[in-house]
């Protein structure tokens, strides 16, 4: 396979001094399995502008040893329009490099530049660009011989947490330490409950809701109406999708409790990745607030605009989604196995807060890919899957929406770059089931029906039991969509 890293990365190992040891643990993977790590030309242009011309023989020197993309494509004017157009020598350069990866010059980039990670979800390269601590979870997950290790989400009282632990040390930053400390007292006295997640004994994640009945102190007011605020969310380990899992709980915890609208305020940083993951699950910026300018992003989970797209509606209304009748629909068919990789939270029944204890490193994420046989060719982004568990409990449980084009392959390597980062199948899985072609299907996983349909429920309203992928017509989805108790809130129909 081979790998882009970006210049900083390179620059980083060859210097004298200590590697970072998610670093030293990804070059060891690369190595031991045989990936190739290449250099674009693009990235040697910036080096050569350097006026210090020591500097640049040694960098120059050092990276000589690592061979180049060879007879790079040039931009097209379409990804260009996607891209924008470069106003320096520094975004022409990300744009050859991001281009070279859409064309398969190769297959990831791995950099740790959060613009260049930002510009890649503009063309649909997100999956495929990868900071080294990606990067290191999607090939520990790739060669990994045991079950996907877990851990637990604990509920805890917050006073039961240390002020001082070092994990707070940003947020007295950013409130100042004795405003923090106020405030952590106040909501200690008031019994505030909240998430927390431990590597060992240290505290690497929190989540704390608050639900509100209250304007929102803008500049002007935000009228008072029934919300859920998110009062902490913060994340200090990575790879295991636990932003994506908080945001999963906060929806369902808005689900399940009657609310239609949540939010949370933060001071926004350069290379904000709490600002990249939230925007693109819909929360939208209204305004500051105006004792401490503090951001405020807010959600609506009812669909306002309906005249949107069945994409941009599963985006911005994430976990509504589309239903019309001129959407397509389509029963998928999912053995066991495959079904507890994907859907590890699925319990028979809708998910409460309190469902989400055990932690699945690949089914945290809201984003998935489905790998099959079949041959149809008529699944678009948009397009609503339902997903029917076999073998076992052989009912219907949960639904999805496509949000790329499916592609249809033979080629291993090819599957591998595509579902990038949301793959939850080990590399030796896709090279059996490449032995024929493999339909790749990319969706975000919206909602559980609160009802599982069995297979009676299934031959009383005369919708067949997948053995592949199946079109239903509209009215077999509606018979799901009631006999399954979906809320028809969550729906633009």
């Amino acid at each position: 396979m081979k790998i882009i890293f970006d210049t900083n990365i390179l620059i980083h190992i060859e210097d004298p001094k200590v590697l970072s040891q998610n670093l030293q643990d990804l070059l060891n993977i690369l190595r031991r399995h045989g990936h190739q790590i290449f250099i674009h030309p693009a990235s040697l242009k910036d080096i050569n502008n350097d006026q210090n011309v020591q500097r640049k023989t040694i960098i120059l020197s050092k990276l000589k040893g690592y061979p180049l993309i060879e007879l790079p494509p040039r931009p097209s004017d379409l990804f260009l329009s996607q891209a924008g157009v470069p106003s320096n020598s520094n975004e022409r350069n990300d744009n050859e490099i991001l281009f070279a990866i859409q064309k398969n010059a190769a297959d990831f980039l791995i950099t740790e530049d959060y613009r260049l990670q930002k510009k890649a979800g503009k063309v649909n390269l997100d999956d495929r660009v990868l900071s080294i601590d990606s990067a290191l979870d999607y090939y520990e997950n790739q060669y990994a011989r045991k079950e996907v290790r877990h851990t637990l989400l604990r509920e805890y009282l917050l006073r039961n947490l240390d002020v001082d632990d070092s994990f707070f040390d940003s947020l007295k930053e950013e409130y100042g330490d004795a405003d923090f400390r106020k405030w952590f007292k106040e909501k200690s006295i008031e019994g505030r409950k909240c998430w927390v997640y431990h590597e060992g004994d240290t505290l690497k994640a929190l989540l704390m809701l608050k639900e509100e009945n209250e304007p929102i102190e803008t500049s002007p007011p935000i009228p008072a109406r029934r919300r859920l605020k998110i009062a902490t969310l913060k994340v200090d380990v990575s790879g295991f999708k636990l932003g994506e899992l908080f945001l999963k709980m906060t929806f369902q915890y808005c689900i399940g409790n009657q609310i239609f609208e949540t939010y949370l305020t933060h001071f926004r940083k350069e290379d904000d990745v709490l600002i990249n993951l939230i925007e693109n699950y819909g929360f939208e910026t209204v305004g500051f607030l105006t004792k401490n300018n503090e951001e405020v992003f807010l959600k609506q989970l009812m669909p306002i605009e309906k005249k949107l797209s069945p994409v941009e509606i599963s985006k911005k209304y994430y976990p509504s989604f589309m239903d019309s009748p001129d959407v397509k629909k389509f029963l998928v068919p999912i053995v066991p196995e495959y079904h507890d990789r994907h859907f590890p939270d699925y319990k028979e029944r809708q998910m409460k807060i309190s469902d989400y204890s055990e932690i699945n490193i690949p089914g945290n994420a809201i984003k998935k890919a489905y790998l099959s046989h079949s041959a149809i060719k008529k699944i678009r982004a948009g397009d609503i899957l339902i997903f029917y568990r076999s073998h076992d409990i052989k009912s219907v449980t949960a639904i999805g929406v496509v949000d790329k084009e499916p592609v249809n392959t033979k080629e291993a390597e090819e599957v591998v770059r595509i579902v990038g980062k949301r793959s939850v199948y080990l590399e030796e899985e896709i090279k059996r089931m490449t032995q024929k072609p493999v339909l790749v299907t990319m969706f975000r996983h919206h909602l559980f029906l609160p009802k599982p349909l069995n297979l009676s429920y299934l031959r009383e309203h005369d919708i067949p039991v997948p053995q592949s992928i199946i079109e239903l017509n509209h009215n077999q989805y509606m018979a799901i969509k009631k006999g399954g108790e979906l809320d028809g809130r969550f729906t633009v129909s």
